[in-house]
């Protein structure tokens, strides 16, 4: 089956007097229909700007500045304006982290809606009118009919979130970008938006692009994972395979931070140290300071995704073809001496 969203070696930059800042450095992913690809990372990885990218929605004066990225095979990131607009509210629709600033506070969510599907559809007032009752009911709205006339600020935060997945899905899009939906939200709710963006995926047959850094969140819902650090892609592979046997040591890292119910550990896995800024990422893998296996290759070239044991991909020197694995310090010593 043909990918849905095909990304081929992104790149994005910000000038600045010292030089372009490179953001995001030679991200490649796809996403088949109906399938949720997580994409997960710190604050400052670039998973953000990955899916504002692919929405055509980077905010100047950051830009693409290499790659490719296509829908359903055709080119969309060196389309005209108006063209990826259309393109935007027709085959991609977006759910952002905080509802509203989606929503205009001035009109009712019956205006928006109708006015969203009226843009992308056609269809006359009467129709209009009844395909926004319809998704508000689609996504658990009660009394939707009656919820048309009200504003947003009459709507719990988790029900504002429900009317922005009803406006991303006006136009029946094929994929949907959904960038932190779940964080602002207590965690009862967040649930409840996680089980509402799977029966759609799986109802409509969208596949959803989903842009996280809640590890939680994307076990839930994904169905393939992809870790960033630093603006690079450092492992991507089926979320069961890099949730239970990660491959790359900050994925590692990651997992073993994160509480396990009924495992009784007195510390959480600590990742020394902090994410290098956009103007200092070190040489070689931008993860070597903080890795507890580096050696000397990882200080001075970059790894590309590479095969590892399972299906997953890992940016890691440590799955280098033909190369044994180092032995821990502890066994050295215990060898030498």
């Amino acid at each position: 089956m043909a990918p849905l969203l095909e990304v081929d070696h992104l790149r994005i930059e910000f000038p600045t007097r010292r030089g372009p800042l490179l953001a995001v450095d030679d991200v490649s992913f796809s996403i088949q229909p109906g399938e949720v690809l997580g994409v997960v990372g710190e604050s400052g990885a670039g998973k953000s700007l990955t899916g504002m990218a692919v929405i055509g929605l980077l905010d100047p004066p950051g830009r693409i500045a290499g790659g490719s990225i296509r829908l359903e095979g055709r080119r969309i990131d060196n389309l005209p304006y108006e063209e990826m607009r259309r393109i935007r509210g027709q085959h991609i629709g977006a759910v952002f982290q905080d509802p509203l600033t989606s929503l205009n506070p001035l009109f009712t969510i019956g205006d928006q809606l109708i006015e969203t599907i009226q843009t992308h559809t056609g269809l006359d007032d009467k129709a209009a009118r009844g395909r926004a009752v319809e998704l508000l009911r689609e996504v658990g709205i009660p009394g939707a009919e009656q919820r048309l006339g009200a504003y947003p600020h009459e709507f719990s935060g988790g029900m504002r979130q429900r009317v922005v997945i009803a406006l991303a899905l006006c136009a029946d899009p094929k994929l949907i970008i959904a960038d932190e939906p779940t964080t602002a939200l207590d965690v009862s709710i967040q649930a409840q938006i996680i089980q509402l963006i799977k029966r759609l995926c799986r109802e409509h047959g969208a596949a959803v692009m989903l842009i996280t850094h809640d590890m939680g969140v994307i076990a839930e819902t994904a169905d393939r994972v992809a870790v960033m650090y630093a603006g690079r892609l450092v492992e991507i592979g089926p979320v069961r395979e890099v949730v239970k046997a990660a491959k790359h040591p900050y994925t590692k890292g990651l997992m073993g931070s994160i509480p396990v119910i009924g495992h009784d550990i007195e510390r959480l896995t600590q990742i020394d140290g902090s994410m290098p800024r956009l103007g200092s990422i070190p040489k070689g893998c931008a993860f070597n300071p903080r890795c507890p296996e580096a050696f000397d290759r990882c200080r001075v070239e970059r790894p590309e995704l590479m095969a590892t044991p399972g299906d997953a991909r890992a940016a890691c020197w440590l799955h280098a073809p033909g190369r044994e694995r180092p032995a821990p310090p502890s066994e050295v010593v215990s060898a030498n001496g």
